[in-house]
């Protein structure tokens, strides 16, 4: 019983929070931005997995400046590898996402006939997806329920405390049990926000957080 009692007051204190951080944010992430523009799976896919360790604005960039003249898996995949390494190059790690994103293109033409999966199990087969990348495409792509966690999320959640874990997979497996699932579409793009702005990985902003209250860091960082 006493577990039971523990696990719904945490539930109520996680529902807390994300109301409180999505009365806090008003910045759109790149994949929102992206989503936007276009509602397509194949672009938040490719977007997602150039957006690996790159700062939103260069991805949001870049990613308009590919799809111009690669508006699909058919055309990517048939792409040449310099031209499009000649395009991504401003990402981090452009060689290997170049790889990867033709790759992928590739696979969807040949398996998928140029439509994006819409399941973990198919879109974790792609290379270059892992299941933060297949939760993006799921959310931002197809209006799926699912809860990518990305370093901001894992982050977050940690801090605040709302989770104890590891790993981002454990971290999305306690959110999903912390979260109804109506409330999964928000929780990447409100955390990711949030840890963009405010929850900073290096010297967060207590002082203005409007979870502070709520965060077992702040609460350690003032005791």
């Amino acid at each position: 019983m006493t577990q039971q009692v523990s696990s719904q007051a945490n539930s109520v204190r996680a529902r807390k929070v994300l109301a409180l951080i999505e009365n806090s944010v008003s910045n759109k992430t790149a994949l929102a931005n992206i989503r936007d523009k276009a509602e397509d799976p194949f672009r938040i896919l490719i977007s997602t997995i150039l957006s690996a360790r790159t700062r939103d604005q260069v991805t949001e960039k870049v990613s308009d400046m590919l799809f111009s003249k690669y508006p699909d898996a058919d055309s990517l995949a048939k792409a040449n590898f310099s031209s499009v390494a000649k395009i991504v190059r401003p990402v981090n790690f452009y060689k290997g996402k170049t790889k990867k994103i033709i790759g992928a293109s590739k696979l969807i033409v040949s398996k998928y006939r140029g439509v994006v999966p819409r399941t973990y199990e198919e879109l974790l087969e792609l290379p270059g997806v892992g299941r933060k990348t297949a939760g993006c495409v799921l959310v931002y792509g197809y209006k799926v329920s699912a809860i990518p966690v990305d370093v901001h999320v894992h982050r977050i959640s940690n801090r605040i405390g709302l989770v104890k874990t590891k790993k981002p997979e454990d971290t999305e497996i306690a959110l999903r049990e912390l979260y109804d699932e109506k409330d999964w579409l928000a929780v990447n793009e409100l955390f990711v926000s949030f840890g963009q702005t405010i929850c900073l990985p290096v010297n967060p902003r207590c002082e203005i957080c409007p979870v502070n209250f709520l965060c077992n860091y702040y609460a350690a960082k003032v005791n």
